[in-house]
C-alpha cells in the first residue's frame, strides 16, 4: 500500500496542518517507509511467537479507590485565568460557535 501526496494532503486539511511543500513530500515519503517496514515486518513467521499485550508481566497495578479532601469551588477557580459563575471560562474551539 502506498500512500499518495494527495492522502497527505487530505488528513492535513483534517488536522486543520498548514504544511509547506517540503513537509508534505517529507510525510509523504516518511509514512511510505513506515508502510514498507510494515511489510516487511508483516512477511515473518510469528507461528509459534505467544502474543504480547504488555511488554512487563503485569496485571491491574490499581490503587483502591479512596475518598480524600475535595478542593473547595474558591480553591479550584483560584489559578483561573478567566471565570463566569463559578465555572472555569475557555475560549471557543468550534466553528460556529
Amino acid at each position: 500500500m502506498k500512500i499518495s501526496r494527495g492522502d497527505v494532503e487530505h488528513v492535513a486539511n483534517l488536522a486543520r496542518l498548514e504544511l509547506s511543500q517540503e513537509e508534505m513530500e517529507a510525510l509523504t515519503r516518511q509514512l511510505n517507509d513506515i508502510l514498507t517496514h510494515m511489510e516487511k515486518l508483516g512477511e515473518l513467521d510469528t507461528e509459534d511467537v505467544p502474543p504480547t499485550y504488555h511488554v512487563l508481566d503485569m496485571v491491574n497495578l490499581f490503587r483502591p479507590d479512596k475518598v480524600g479532601k475535595c478542593l473547595q469551588q474558591e480553591e479550584a477557580l483560584a489559578n483561573a485565568p478567566d471565570q463566569d459563575q463559578g465555572c472555569i471560562r475557555v475560549p471557543r474551539v468550534l466553528e460556529g460557535s
